[in-house]
């Protein structure tokens, strides 16, 4: 476990500091905004939707580096993947940080989602890590209303 500790301190520091997929996509056809009250992130996801794919995929917003980060990874994950495929993501995500602690985390079957594991140990976290998440699934069905993590 302190590998993916150290995992997941890496991961969270580089895309809190380099998000990959920042700024705003001016052809989006899907775009949502997520707010959580509790420490203040805001983020606005944007995508580009064809045929059911998700061609494009870009964030924009301020928060804490674990809501920065997740949205990064979220954007690098989504991109290129069908809508069904973001939606199966987003659920693995969600069930990862919602579950206990002491649960054992399949490294392999996760990938990149794994380093979030940490976020368990920290229950006032875990809004930060899926805001971006939840707003992307707001994005996806065309939710109008900012969703909130409260």
């Amino acid at each position: 476990m302190d590998e993916l500790r150290e995992l997941y301190q890496e991961i969270i520091l580089d895309h809190n500091k380099n998000p990959k997929n920042f700024g705003e996509l001016p052809d989006a056809n899907h775009s949502s905004e997520g707010y959580n009250p509790l420490c203040g992130d805001r983020i606005k996801v944007f995508l580009k939707v064809k045929d059911g794919l998700v061609e494009d995929i870009k964030f924009t917003g301020s928060g804490c580096a674990i809501s920065r980060a997740s949205a990064s990874v979220m954007t690098t994950l989504v991109k290129g993947k069908t809508v069904q495929e973001a939606e199966e993501l987003f659920k693995r995500f969600h069930d990862l940080v919602t579950q206990s602690p002491q649960a054992e985390v399949n490294l392999e079957e996760l990938d990149k989602l794994a380093v979030f594991a940490g976020v368990r140990e920290f229950p006032s976290r875990i809004k930060c890590a899926s805001l971006a998440w939840h707003t992307l699934i707001a994005a996806l069905k065309e939710k109008q209303e900012p969703i909130s993590t409260e």
